[in-house]
């Protein structure tokens, strides 16, 4: 069993998981807001590079250099991704979320890192296994991969469209029609859906599909982690956007080793 523990810097408390010990990491609270990833490196690893994006609910999975590249040849500050992976020791990738599923993915033998914002847009899109296969083609094998999903929406909480489950259900489940693949997703043990008293809607557990994609790459369920936190159930320690309908997010970041 995973364990979670919290921490205090500054007199504000973070999360982290027993997965990731080997890489200063963290799920940061609403309390550290509006302080940017910079900031928040010096909780995790003060020599650290910070490295954030602009995120746009895709899977698109970019290195520390490709965020340089762009933005040195670009107006903007920010790359549009949702994903970063680390390329060398001391490089903390951060993301932003207030519902969405922040993973965070660390590698045991190479010390390389990803940050991911894992949204049911990015989730149908699979960017949890694009990085994994970005990270295999630096050298990563499967097995010494952890992952850590952060606090978000719950599916007991989390209402959608039949449309929206079958379109995220599609990444797991090789069915055409949508009712068929929301009928399979039923069917799964430990199913990511939930039935939903309203005509067309279903409850969803995002967090359950990324790690349903991650078995389905052969990952076993030991390398992998889930918060028991609910960002719109837990008002005092994170935003919902889905509560308040404000765009105020919390941080996640983790700190390449090696």
């Amino acid at each position: 069993m995973h364990t979670w523990h919290w921490h205090n810097w500054e007199g504000l408390p973070y999360l982290t998981c027993n997965l990731l010990t080997p890489w200063p990491h963290g799920f940061f609270t609403q309390q550290f807001w509006p302080r940017p990833p910079h900031e928040l490196t010096h909780a995790l690893q003060p020599e650290a590079l910070a490295y954030r994006l602009q995120q746009v609910h895709g899977n698109t999975v970019l290195t520390p250099q490709e965020v340089d590249n762009h933005v040195n040849a670009s107006d903007d500050n920010l790359a549009l991704a949702d994903g970063l992976i680390s390329q060398r020791p001391l490089q903390a990738v951060w993301v932003a979320s207030a519902d969405c599923t922040p993973v965070l993915i660390g590698d045991v033998k190479t010390g390389q890192v990803a940050a991911l914002h894992a949204g049911w847009r990015g989730t149908a899109a699979k960017i949890v296994p694009e990085a994994i296969m970005k990270m295999q083609s630096h050298g990563s094998n499967l097995a010494d991969l952890r992952v850590a999903m952060g606090p978000a929406i719950a599916g007991e909480v989390y209402q959608v469209s039949v449309e929206v489950a079958a379109e995220i259900g599609n990444s797991i489940i090789s069915h055409n029609e949508p009712e068929e693949i929301v009928a399979a997703l039923h069917n799964l043990p430990n199913s990511p859906l939930l039935r939903d008293p309203e005509p067309g809607k279903v409850r969803l557990d995002v967090r359950r599909v990324n790690a349903l994609q991650l078995e389905q790459l052969g990952i076993s369920g030991e390398q992998i982690a889930i918060a028991p936190y609910c960002t719109f159930q837990t008002p005092e320690h994170f935003f919902s956007y889905r509560r308040e309908r404000e765009k105020k997010v919390q941080w996640s970041g983790i700190v390449s080793g090696c």
